[in-house]
């Protein structure tokens, strides 16, 4: 049977750690199957997605993963579950400018919970603002909505944290 494990991964940024980690999943038999990186005040952080043959090759695989800790790697190794819930009717692309804020991300996470939505992709940046150089909010993201949730709701509910945030939506495309 197959096992499919979620990593999680932080260190210090540093050349090879890709590298270090792809090496230990390809030396293990595993298949990645897909990743998303980056560099974030100097550490790298990722999560990764692969598939094992069988419980005990993941199980030596994890081993061999949280192993990396002496190097500096930290690795948390997840058995994927079954999902919790259908996913939902539709996916919409946002971006979302403002004025950077305490608790911005809070307050819209918060608000697109309230429409029983469900973020699947974020990512936030503090831009400098064009000709005044204030730090500006943006964030990315793609949301997935259920058939009863409106996309003018949606945005309504956004725009009303705050008079200076600008909601872009569109639909998602599918990759």
């Amino acid at each position: 049977m197959n096992s499919t494990l979620i990593l999680t991964v932080c260190a210090p940024d540093r050349p090879g750690i890709i590298s270090r980690i792809s090496g230990i999943v390809t030396d293990g038999g595993a298949n990645w199957l897909e990743s998303r990186m980056a560099r974030l005040g100097g550490h790298f952080a990722g999560i990764i997605r692969i598939a094992c043959e069988n419980e005990p090759s993941a199980d030596a695989l994890q081993k061999a993963l949280t192993g990396l800790s002496a190097e500096g790697i930290k690795v948390d190794c997840h058995i994927e579950g079954l999902p919790s819930a259908p996913p939902l009717a539709r996916c919409m692309k946002i971006d979302i400018y403002g004025n950077d804020r305490p608790g911005i991300v809070s307050q819209l996470t918060m608000a697109i919970s309230h429409t029983d939505a469900n973020v699947e992709e974020l990512e936030t940046v503090i831009e400098s603002a064009a000709m005044a150089g204030h730090p500006i909010f943006h964030a990315s993201g793609i949301v997935c909505l259920p058939d009863s949730a409106a996309d003018d709701k949606l945005i309504e509910i956004i725009e009303n944290l705050s008079d200076d945030l600008n909601v872009e939506i569109s639909p998602a495309t599918a990759d």
